[in-house]
């Protein structure tokens, strides 16, 4: 029966330790699984690749991750543990410590760990003054790599001693633990691919970030191609819904064997973006013996992705043993990782585990050296969550904005939820791209001062429009007339026709004894106006008046389309004519009745230069409407004291 393996608690629980220390035998005894399932693994007794097991219990289910010890499978090792939450340290009673033991705990660290359990593995074959030597040594060893954990507990599989005790302790581990993280969309680092009959494609990988259900549509990252989830099982079990932490199997419809590999990942469609650039947050390997140059080549790995990188320190030369810093890491190819997940690097020659830590921005590009502002918002971001994240990008674009999904890749949460938490920073939308409040708060004041500087300019002009003001702001014109539309809510500007202008402007206030005279100029020529460069000649001043007579409507720019000429009317004269053309024409109300252009202009005594772009007023106007080569009057009511 297909279930959804939600009410229980779960955890994803990395076995740790040095080879041949007992690790795979142990969770063969806690949970009767053999992890070493490979042929190679069985015929050389060592484990090559992560070995998977669960073990359940009256609370929950925990995900036993048996993590391959030999140096020359740390990889792999990586590759398992950068999904776990707590470890369970086994080492040799007899050995006691080793080069894999302290390598193991300091992967833990650095890449978060900070809970786990300890156990001496083949206790039946030392003495109890070795077991409790054994026992200090270990407590000390994981106090010293942060991990958080009770009294060691000296076990035997052949006996059976200590077993019971171990899986309570796994057990308390599963009760304290706090809620996975659940950034609302999944991301599985794919370990391993196969087909299968009445499956097709299927791959295997620990489930992080989100959940994933039946139906769901992936991305194969990177890459680029899509999948739509056929079946999930966990542990064997089918299952509906995939929660986040747990070892999980997809099926995939869409997408064939040979078109996903390992070192890939699942995602949502459009979140993760292939970069070769990844702002780090790093700590160097306490157990170190020198400090970490920046331009050291290395290798990086993340989930199941491995990739040659290069160090680039932006605070300084080199970085010491166990200390902490924001960095880069420049890539021989893009990878696509989400914000938040952890890494490891390491060097091939000698091999050694060298630093760790988190990545910031998955998407960046090459950045300035020693730039207190980059490095500021690099420890911001290592500092903070989600919200800061945005906070911090829209501080960094400003006006222009950002994009939701970039927003999205730099918070490490599903756009749905990164939309949430900018609505409630009051970031503005505005088309496909988001404000900050303070850079909105800002375009506000700074348009406000554009308003009042066009004012003192041109004291007569009656307001500017949106794209005068948009090139003067240097801003898209969609969102200058955001800022002037939020600022006519406010009462603090207001909107003449097509012209903009600061509440507190009264441009009458400035009205000039030259505007004056040109009025009169204009009402006394009728409806045969001076031609406007008659008008204003080369007067400034004149230029001035008239723009001022036009933006309060005394003086109306009435255009020929056909001959492009601009004939300007004083609005007294348009009221007249229009009662003219009433009353000559009183039954023109169908294009039968309607009259010609030249029975018009004879009818108002004046010429086509004047008549043509009157009438053409008149329609836009809607006092008349163009049938064929006539005219009806369709505005009877709008009587001769009408404003234009």
């Amino acid at each position: 029966m297909v279930r959804s393996v939600t009410a229980l608690k779960t955890l994803l629980v990395g076995v740790i330790g040095h080879v041949d220390h007992g690790k795979t035998a142990l969770v063969r005894a806690l949970t009767g699984v053999e992890t070493d399932r490979l042929k190679e693994e069985r015929a050389r007794g060592v484990s090559i690749v992560p070995g998977f097991a669960l073990l359940s219990s009256e609370i929950g289910e925990i995900d036993l991750v048996d993590l391959p010890g030999h140096e020359r499978f740390v990889r792999a090792m990586v590759s398992g543990a950068t999904g776990m939450r707590a470890v369970l340290l086994a080492v040799d009673a007899h050995e006691g410590i080793k080069p894999q033991t302290i390598e193991h705990l300091e992967i833990a660290r650095l890449i978060g760990v900070r809970r786990g359990v300890l156990a001496l593995t083949k206790a039946d074959l030392a003495t109890p003054d070795v077991l409790d030597a054994r026992a200090a040594e270990i407590a000390a060893a994981a106090s010293r790599a942060g991990i958080e954990a009770g009294p060691v507990i000296a076990t035997s599989t052949v006996t059976g001693t200590g077993i019971a005790d171990l899986k309570a302790a796994l057990t308390g581990l599963l009760g304290d633990a706090a809620p996975g993280s659940d950034d609302g969309f999944p991301y599985l680092p794919v370990d391993r691919v196969f087909s299968r009959a009445g499956f097709g494609t299927v791959v295997t990988g620990t489930l992080r970030r989100g959940p994933l259900a039946v139906g769901d549509t992936v991305e194969i990252a990177p890459g680029g191609r899509t999948a739509v989830v056929r079946g999930l099982q966990i542990h064997g079990r089918p299952v509906e819904r995939a929660e986040p932490g747990r070892r999980t199997a997809v099926a995939l419809r869409g997408i064939g064997l040979d078109e996903i590999r390992r070192g890939q990942a699942l995602s949502m469609p459009d979140l993760l973006a292939p970069s070769a650039w990844l702002d780090v947050s790093i700590t160097a390997a306490a157990s170190a013996d020198e400090a970490l140059a920046g331009g050291t080549a290395c290798r990086l790995l993340f989930g199941t992705t491995e990739v040659e990188a290069r160090l680039r320190l932006l605070d300084r030369d080199a970085l010491e043993p166990g200390g902490h810093t924001q960095a880069q890491l420049h890539l021989a190819e893009p990878v696509a990782v989400p914000a938040r997940e952890p890494f490891v690097l390491r060097l091939d020659s000698p091999p050694a585990t060298v630093a760790g830590g988190r990545i910031l921005d998955p998407a960046s590009r090459r950045r300035r050296r020693r730039d207190p502002r980059v490095t500021a918002d690099l420890a911001a971001l290592a500092s903070g969550g989600p919200a800061d994240a945005l906070t911090i990008r829209l501080g960094q674009a400003g006006a222009a904005g950002a994009t939701l999904p970039d927003l999205a890749r730099l918070a490490g949460t599903a756009p749905d939820r990164a939309r949430r938490l900018l609505a409630e920073a009051e970031a503005r939308e505005i088309g496909e791209r988001f404000i900050g409040a303070s850079a909105f708060s800002a375009l506000r004041t700074g348009t406000l001062a554009a308003l009042s500087q066009h004012h003192r300019d041109n004291p007569m002009e009656h307001g500017i429009a949106v794209e005068r003001l948009s090139r003067t702001l240097a801003l898209p014109e969609a969102l200058a007339g955001t800022v002037l539309r939020e600022l006519a809510a406010a009462g603090a500007v207001t909107q003449i026709g097509s012209l903009w202008r600061r509440a507190d402007f009264d441009p009458a206030r400035n009205e000039s004894e030259v505007a004056r005279k040109l009025e009169q100029m204009f009402r006394r020529a009728g409806l045969n106006p001076p031609d406007e460069s008659e008008a204003v000649g080369r007067d400034v001043r004149r230029r001035e008046a008239l723009t001022y007579l036009v933006g309060a409507g005394t003086v109306i720019r009435a255009v020929d389309r056909v001959q492009r000429r601009a004939v300007l009317f004083h609005r007294e004269a348009v009221a007249g004519a229009r009662a003219r053309l009433a009353q000559a024409f009183p039954n023109a109300a169908t294009p039968e009745s309607g009259f010609l252009a030249r029975e018009a202009g004879a009818t108002l005594g004046i010429s086509r230069k004047f008549s043509i772009p009157l009438l053409e007023h008149l329609d836009a106007t809607g006092f008349t409407r163009r049938a064929g080569d006539r005219r009806i009057i369709v505005g009877l009511e709008a009587g001769p004291t009408q404003k234009p």
